[in-house]
């Protein structure tokens, strides 16, 4: 543990939940590649769980593991400027489907698993201190085709709301921004469309559930404050960071859907891990 610098207060996560899963993984895997998708609300803390799973996957049990995240597939700053003159406004703000480029995504899990000769498969970086995906040269590459594809990210398997759902405003900003609900429509259509094709190269899905929107809004805030932190540590000057009213207004992109996927995901995640709101882990359903 300590080669590995894992503090030792995730000893008992390790042991209940972490080591587990990567079991499980392995059950549910067969010969080829196994694409992993793990969702939850944002600050929920699927980076971690994903860091861990990929760590125990490769030294426990000599996988070779890649792993990404949805956001890092989002579309240019100069490619959602232009969806908010086209489209909507409000798809300025990345996050919701529809400011991701699925084909990107498509296209690099295609590369992951494509059985055959080895190949250099250079995984999609966005920096969010800028708002902007990193430069090619900038990617982190590996050597394909893998074992094991972690894929995670707030909206990874989401499905679409049924239209009258749509109908009405859930939050000052759908009232105000979205009067029409254009916005919500589009993005709606975008989960029917591309997202769908994506989601289904999922072989499992894992669902961390927050207990409430409330939860969302505090560990997404001690996320933003550690990038902060981070961004003044490398002596940066040029990011794009949020104070708390940026952040709550930021954060009512992801409502409506961060409640749609609570509410009904669980019943269809093959494993959903509970948390309480201390972050920690208080009991697993698994859907087999």
């Amino acid at each position: 543990m300590a080669t590995q610098r894992i503090p030792l207060t995730l000893a008992e996560s390790l042991a209940r939940v972490y080591v587990p899963l990567a079991a499980w993984v392995l059950t549910h895997r067969d010969n080829g590649p196994f694409v992993l998708g793990v969702n939850g609300a944002q600050g929920s803390g699927k980076s971690t769980l994903c860091d861990f799973l990929s760590l125990i996957l490769r030294e426990g049990y000599g996988c070779k593991v890649a792993g990404f995240s949805i956001d890092d597939l989002y579309k240019t700053r100069s490619e959602r400027e232009r969806l908010a003159r086209e489209v909507h406004p409000l798809l300025m703000t990345r996050g919701v489907p529809g400011t991701h480029d699925v084909e990107l995504g498509l296209q690099t899990l295609d590369r992951l698993t494509k059985i055959g000769p080895e190949v250099s498969v250079a995984l999609p970086a966005f920096d969010k201190s800028v708002d902007d995906r990193r430069p090619l040269s900038a990617w982190p590459q590996i050597t394909a085709p893998v074992d094991v594809v972690i894929f995670e990210g707030w909206c990874v398997g989401c499905i679409p709301q049924v239209g009258e759902d749509l109908v009405r405003p859930i939050n000052a900003l759908e009232s105000g921004e979205d009067a029409d609900g254009s916005w919500r429509t589009y993005v709606n259509e975008q989960l029917g469309g591309p997202y769908a094709e994506l989601f289904d190269r999922l072989d499992r899905l894992i669902m961390l559930k927050v207990p409430d929107l409330e939860c969302v809004y505090r560990w997404r805030g001690l996320q933003e404050r550690k990038l902060a932190a981070a961004v003044r540590g490398n002596g940066s000057s040029s990011h794009r960071l949020m104070d708390e009213a940026a952040l709550r207004r930021f954060i009512m992109h992801y409502e409506r859907l961060t409640r749609h996927m609570l509410a009904e995901m669980p019943a269809r995640a093959d494993i959903t891990l509970f948390l309480d709101e201390n972050h920690r882990f208080v009991r697993a359903h698994i859907n087999e």
